[in-house]
């Protein structure tokens, strides 16, 4: 068969689309990853063939320039039900999601997307669930399309709210910009939108149910297998911590995209000074650069893949991001996020408190003492860790993507 991978031209989506598109290049299929040309050099370094397809966005641009906007309540997709949001609201996030958010990470590839898709002809197009371009690409070149979560699926939840919110409403306040957006789109190619579209025939959760909400469309369960990009086990990583190790990885996107961290490194690693700790901070250069003194129990490190690092962890502490947030649950490793708003953040924080493996804190709340007593917990308390190691064996459960290649086959056989 022929798979065509579609992401956004964001390094930690590729991460997490790249073991399946090994499996199933392992079984005998061409496999093609579609993105903006920015995400070529992280797509080719997966060891997968890239398809650069029209011109970068400009959102990590309009992201520096708003930063605070991770905090709107319009960029909470964690509100997803009836009850944490009302028709005015939900109305409201769809009116300035649509035009500065999808249509900004999608537009400029539609076009070339579609007529790659048409050229080559894939039998099924596996893609990001904001890529809403791979949905068009499908349709247009008669493919069988999933998608393939990186977080919760509050979209699809958040359009169920949608949808019984809208229908209850007088008929002129009835407005629907994403369909809009994508009818227009869509209508070139000789088609509409319908919810098909919007979700897919199925949709690949990483997620334990424990951790999640109910998918748009027939769910396909996967383990999230960690791939943190170019990784190395250093000497220091081969030899068992003395104490407790506490890692603090804050991410790539807020430093080379957002225009900064939300939480300070230096503070958090002076918080933990006086501590029984052994704290590594896996950081990026720029993260680095910004760094004054190091405490005597700590150590800055770059170039260290959190996959080499996570399993000598008692606990770890980031900025709430999907890629640090699976490869830790995959570890089974407690976890103190400390994040902003946006996406689904807040609902897998909390879901991660309820389920007893870690703690969740808006970064406003990560003050020194905050951060101290809720590491002082998760590294002293028993039942953390054990929790997290029943989360890790939920993961480890659920099929490999090797496992669920045949399941992909006949999805796409049956289209």
């Amino acid at each position: 068969m022929r798979i065509l991978f579609v992401t956004l031209s964001e390094k930690s989506h590729v991460f997490l689309m790249a073991p399946l598109a090994w499996a199933l290049t392992a079984a005998g299929h061409e496999v093609r990853v579609a993105s903006q040309p920015l995400a070529t050099e992280t797509i080719t370094g997966a060891g997968l063939t890239a398809v650069p397809v029209g011109s970068d966005h400009g959102i990590h641009r309009d992201m520096s320039a708003f930063r605070e906007s991770q905090d709107y309540r319009t960029a909470n997709w964690s509100r997803c039900e009836r009850d944490d949001v009302d028709w005015a609201e939900l109305k409201e996030r769809y009116e300035l999601s649509v035009p500065y958010a999808f249509a900004v990470y999608n537009d400029s590839m539609i076009d070339d997307l579609a007529a790659f898709a048409r050229s080559w002809r894939p039998d099924l197009v596996v893609r990001d669930p904001l890529a809403y371009a791979g949905a068009i690409a499908a349709r247009a070149s008669g493919a069988a399309h999933v998608r393939l979560m990186w977080c919760a699926d509050v979209w699809g939840r958040t359009r169920r709210t949608y949808l019984e919110l809208m229908a209850e409403q007088p008929e002129s306040e009835r407005v629907d910009p994403l369909t809009e957006w994508l009818t227009a789109k869509s209508e070139p190619y000789g088609f509409g939108c319908d919810e098909e579209m919007l979700h897919g025939q199925a949709t690949i959760s990483t997620l334990p149910a424990a951790l999640s909400v109910p998918t748009a469309s027939p769910e396909l369960a996967m383990r999230h297998i960690p791939y943190n990009g170019r990784a190395v086990v250093w000497d220091w990583l081969r030899k068992e911590p003395e104490r407790p190790r506490v890692c603090v990885s804050l991410g790539a996107s807020n430093t080379e995209g957002y225009g900064g961290d939300y939480v300070s490194v230096q503070e958090i690693l002076d918080a933990l000074a006086d501590e029984d700790l052994e704290v590594v901070a896996a950081l990026l250069p720029a993260q680095r650069e910004k760094l004054g003194s190091v405490p005597d129990n700590a150590r800055a490190v770059d170039s260290v893949a959190l996959n080499t690092l996570l399993p000598s962890c008692s606990a770890v502490i980031h900025h709430g991001g999907y890629g640090s947030f699976a490869t830790a649950m995959a570890h089974g490793v407690p976890q103190l996020m400390l994040s902003t708003l946006v996406s689904d953040h807040e609902l897998r924080g909390r879901a991660l408190q309820r389920a007893g493996a870690g703690a969740h804190l808006h970064h406003r709340d990560a003050t020194a003492e905050n951060v101290r007593d809720h590491i002082r917990r998760l590294t002293a308390e028993p039942g953390f860790a054990e929790a997290a190691g029943r989360l890790r064996s939920d993961c480890e459960a659920m099929p490999t993507p090797q496992g669920l290649v045949p399941t992909l086959e006949r999805l796409a056989q049956t289209r």
